[in-house]
């Protein structure tokens, strides 16, 4: 049996997601006064990373990124996954939890324009890529006259197509910039009340098998009790819309002096029809706050919203 001093640590292979497990791993070996040799990383390749050609809201959604992981971690071949929290459904497969967060960054979205472009300044029929649905209404409630297409791969192949001109620009997470040291790529940082981010945004989620005790002492001595309470209000409010990569939905929690406020949003794909609600409740009641919030704007929902978008 492997020693519970030896924690192996789950993640995908993308620039972004090592650079979220190597973080992962000091703050491990730093709180545990333990070499990051104890907290060896497990790069393992993801249905989501496969999939290049199309939507991923079109070949089912958030799972496509953790299910190998998954997998593994209840195989006992991993013991820490490590996830970008917006990538992370809201019902786990049984036998795995969500044991903590690291403390969250900037939840943000940035516009990486082409040549410096700005994004009031793109023309009518400009490209504009994306693989966020939400992004994608916001983009086109804001700017109707602009072409938002699919864009996929990793973040540097992303800024490498708008540095060709393929695309006029793109519009990527700040937290995840920041992470690979590409900041600096931004060529503007959006307001926050027009581009509501993803639940989660900005999140690093950190899941354990449920009764390994090993695992969830060490998640315990890195996690962030105010990330938990906001990132659990805003996964209430997306598991009462089962939402998923096919819908556009937002939503964004702050604290304040034993308080959490709550802003949700959902979207047409086409940027045309919104339902937004904003809230406040004390921190302790932040997953019923969430649920709340999701079962009133469900019921303002016309029928079939989720089924066709409209």
């Amino acid at each position: 049996m492997k020693s519970e001093a030896v924690q192996t640590i789950g993640t995908r292979g993308s620039p972004l997601a090592l650079a979220q497990a190597h973080m992962t791993a000091k703050a491990l070996a730093d709180a545990t006064g333990l070499g990051e040799d104890r907290f060896p990383l497990d790069i393992i390749k993801t249905t989501g990373d496969l999939i290049q050609d199309r939507a991923l809201s079109e070949s089912g959604g958030k799972g496509l990124f953790t299910k190998e992981i998954d997998e593994a971690q209840l195989s006992g071949r991993v013991d820490i996954a490590v996830h970008s929290g917006k990538d992370l459904p809201t019902v786990l497969p049984e036998g795995l939890v969500v044991a903590g967060y690291l403390p969250r960054a900037d939840v943000r979205d940035v516009f990486i324009g082409h040549g410096g472009l700005l994004l009031q300044s793109l023309p009518a029929g400009a490209r504009v890529g994306t693989a966020s649905l939400r992004r994608q209404a916001q983009l086109l409630r804001a700017f109707p006259k602009l072409r938002v297409e699919l864009i996929r791969g990793n973040v540097q192949t992303r800024l490498g197509k708008v540095e060709s001109g393929e695309y006029a620009g793109t519009l990527l997470a700040l937290a995840g910039l920041t992470r690979l040291g590409l900041a600096d790529r931004a060529t503007q940082i959006l307001d926050i009340d027009a581009y509501l981010p993803a639940v989660a945004q900005g999140a690093i989620a950190l899941v354990t098998r449920k009764g390994d005790e090993a695992a969830s002492r060490h998640v315990a001595s890195i996690g962030d009790e105010a990330t938990r309470i906001a990132v659990s209000a805003e996964r209430a409010f997306l598991h009462e819309l089962d939402g998923s990569c096919r819908t556009p939905i937002a939503g964004h929690a702050t604290l304040d002096a034993g308080s959490i406020t709550l802003r949700v949003l959902v979207m047409s794909p086409d940027g045309k029809r919104s339902f937004e609600d904003s809230r406040s409740a004390p921190a302790d009641d932040a997953v019923a706050l969430g649920a709340a919030l999701g079962q009133e704007i469900k019921a303002k929902l016309p029928p079939g919203f989720f089924d066709t978008g409209h």
